[in-house]
């Protein structure tokens, strides 16, 4: 499965004979070590020797070390030293804080802090709606994480999962022009993190919980919205519901299928995974079946936690209680949120026909994405080297930007519904394929479809509210 990637991407400082050969010899045995070489570039030139830098893709540390040791088997040739382009794109961080107003001046400083900056604070203290427009929170995102559930990587800690935190972050301002700030809380106490989120929260317009262990995320998004007044969204729960949602409409439309008739296995039943569900069922989907690692969830089976017990409750009607091999059998979709190579090429083919694969664990999908495509009409992974990334990207900013921009304090099932038909009608007949069933996240109209989306739906919501609250008052008396 592993292939030459950008994130394993290195340059290497070479001195060479300063031969007509010489760049060339050099390319060709990266290339014979296996690396994809993406420049090279001839920083020096002597009259014996040349340091050329070799930027090349690997696959991680031991390969290329193995890269190395190829240019050093070349006559004439020495790696002087080895760069991770990576790591050298984390040094000092992803994020920085501009002002957004110039400070030039006595005058300009007499209005932006000391003493004018005071009639602001009194006008906030009055009316504290105010602070949503004059101050950061009204475009200002937290993205909090525990570090207990980090990508691939499980719980690392507060302090390992900044990184990712910062790369949230800087995606948010680089696709909706959302201010977005890592919260790294060194807890993983459900009730500090749900105390420390309420604290911090006058700050914000929005919360991200990101990479929070199941079922404690649970508790913490479903406490935070009921006890804040802006939105709070657990991406890895929505953002993939969301995301897989356009997927499959898609999807959905190669094969010509409908969403009410199709028959589908999830695997996984953490967060993403119930979030899949909860959302497919909003959708229409009328046959599911999810199964953990003991099997299919079922109603005959009792459960410790509430999500399960929803699942069996809300799911597969049939009361299938077999493994997630004997339900793929003659089942039209495969929703992967699980783990690496659970599944092989016989239950693939034991699928029905047209069948769709969604392999979506990462790095290492489910099945084998090339073995899938065997048997399968659609493969879409999480991965950005085969076709059809299921990329939460496409969802978050857009989805902030239209809940900022409406103003909204809660979400709703239908505003995740909206973001995800948003992102499917990126595709246009024209270029729906079975390669090709969701846009790229470099699309510049995702983001902006998204969140206009989603503001309807937000503005649609309230004016609902408002209805209901009207009629519920009783008329005056005569």
């Amino acid at each position: 499965m592993a292939n030459p990637g950008p994130g394993n991407s290195i340059t290497l400082r070479v001195a060479a004979p300063s031969s007509f050969t010489a760049t060339s010899e050099i390319a060709a045995a990266v290339a014979a070590a296996g690396a994809a070489v993406t420049a090279l570039d001839v920083t020096e030139s002597h009259h014996d020797t040349i340091v050329v830098d070799v930027t090349c893709n690997t696959t991680g540390e031991e390969h290329a070390e193995e890269v190395k040791k190829a240019l050093n088997a070349l006559d004439g040739v020495t790696v002087q030293h080895v760069s991770d382009r990576t790591f050298l794109m984390h040094l000092g961080g992803k994020l920085e804080v501009v002002p957004k107003v110039p400070l030039r001046n006595r005058d300009d400083l007499s209005r932006a802090y000391t003493p004018g900056v005071a009639r602001v604070c009194l006008a906030i203290a009055e009316d504290p709606a105010a602070a949503r427009n004059l101050t950061v929170k009204r475009n200002t995102v937290a993205v909090v994480t525990d570090g207990s559930a980090v990508l691939g990587l499980g719980n690392i800690g507060p302090a390992a999962a900044l990184p990712v935190m910062e790369g949230k972050a800087a995606l948010f301002k680089q696709f909706a022009n959302v201010d977005a700030w890592p919260v790294c809380l060194d807890t993983q106490d459900t009730e500090e993190i749900i105390r420390t989120v309420k604290l911090l929260a006058p700050v914000f317009g929005g919360v991200n919980l990101e990479d929070i262990a199941a079922p404690r995320c649970f508790e913490i998004e479903a406490r935070l919205r009921e006890e804040l007044d802006i939105p709070v969204f657990h991406d890895d729960q929505h953002g993939t519901a969301i995301v897989t949602l356009a997927a499959l409409v898609n999807a959905l439309r190669v094969v010509d299928k409908k969403i009410a008739d199709v028959r589908i296995v999830v695997s996984g039943v953490g967060a993403a995974g119930s979030a899949i569900i909860q959302l497919l069922k909003a959708q229409g989907a009328q046959h599911i079946i999810a199964a953990g690692r003991s099997g299919a969830i079922h109603a005959g089976e009792s459960y410790d936690d509430q999500h399960r017990t929803w699942i069996a409750e809300n799911t597969n009607v049939e009361g299938f209680s077999g493994t997630l091999h004997e339900a793929l059998v003659g089942a039209d979709v495969f929703i992967g949120v699980s783990a690496p190579n659970i599944l092989g090429e016989e239950q693939v083919a034991s699928m029905a026909d047209d069948a769709i694969v969604f392999a979506m664990a990462n790095p290492t999908p489910e099945v084998d994405p090339s073995i899938a495509s065997k048997h399968a009409a659609v493969v879409a992974t999480g991965r950005s080297d085969f076709p059809n990334q299921i990329n939460n990207v496409l969802a978050f900013p857009g989805l902030f930007r239209g809940l900022l921009d409406a103003g909204a304090s809660d979400i709703t099932p239908d505003m995740l519904v909206a973001a995800a038909e948003a992102i499917a009608k990126r595709v246009a007949d024209d270029e729906l394929n079975a390669s090709y069933i969701i846009p790229s996240i470099f699309d510049p109209h995702v983001t902006a479809d998204v969140a206009t989306a989603v503001a309807n739906a937000a503005h649609a919501a309230a004016q609902s509210n408002a209805a209901q609250s009207t009629a519920a008052v009783p008329a005056a008396a005569h």
